[in-house]
């Protein structure tokens, strides 16, 4: 069993969880509210911008010309094609400059960023074992909506990106490559690329989750504690 089958078939839950989130089913139904489609939109702007530094972060690190050529191009993909997406979801859900400037990710997209980035102080196969993930699990989720009728201009084409050829043609470039990568290392090692990929499925449900509740950083009560 190649590597990423075997860390795909051990996180399965994790990525059911996704699949089964109603944030994701309002999408593929149309049923949901856009003020928490709208809030997931500046959140993800927020890790996508991340997101392609972590990239590009990959093509400092990789040993030959190709594979930095490759890792430049996802990262100038994320940055014209993801990016611009979102801009245009947020000129339709019309959120004003002022209203990004003050944009405070939430804590979940804060920690996401944060294990990314933390994760990627290794070497390339830590850098793409920890953003795989985001690809792998979008490009899913397009595959089994893609013949949703949400009957919604916004959900629609978010549809339409993720179950795309292209965007699938990307993925398993990037699923090929982790295989290669981490393909005859001893297991303490697989392990730790394990761990990556795990806590990042993880970070993957939880975006869903902070989007449905609208996470902030606010604490909604303080339980007092006695001494």
């Amino acid at each position: 069993m190649t590597f990423c089958k075997e860390v795909r078939k051990e996180c399965d839950s994790l990525w059911q969880a996704s699949f089964d989130h109603p944030f994701v089913k309002g999408i593929a139904d149309g049923t949901l509210p856009i003020d928490r489609f709208r809030f997931y939109v500046m959140q993800d702007a927020y890790y996508l911008s991340h997101f392609a530094k972590v990239q590009a972060l990959g093509a400092s690190k990789a040993k030959d010309l190709e594979t930095t050529q490759r890792f430049a191009f996802h990262s100038a993909h994320t940055c014209s094609a993801e990016l611009a997406l979102h801009e245009s979801f947020m000129e339709i859900l019309e959120v004003t400059k002022e209203e990004w400037a003050a944009f405070e990710p939430s804590p979940t997209a804060y920690a996401y960023v944060s294990h990314m980035y933390r994760s990627s102080e290794g070497d390339l196969a830590d850098v793409l074992a920890s953003i795989l993930p985001c690809y792998w699990l979008y490009f899913e989720i397009g595959e089994r909506l893609k013949h949703a009728k949400p009957d919604h201009p916004i959900y629609n084409r978010w549809i339409e990106t993720y179950g795309s050829d292209e965007f699938a043609s990307l993925v398993n470039e990037q699923i090929s490559r982790m295989d290669k990568l981490a393909e005859g290392l001893p297991e303490i090692r697989r392990q730790e690329l394990k761990n990556h990929f795990r806590k990042s499925s993880y970070y993957e449900w939880n975006f869903w989750e902070q989007a449905w509740k609208k996470e902030s950083w606010a604490l909604e009560s303080i339980k007092e504690v006695g001494v």
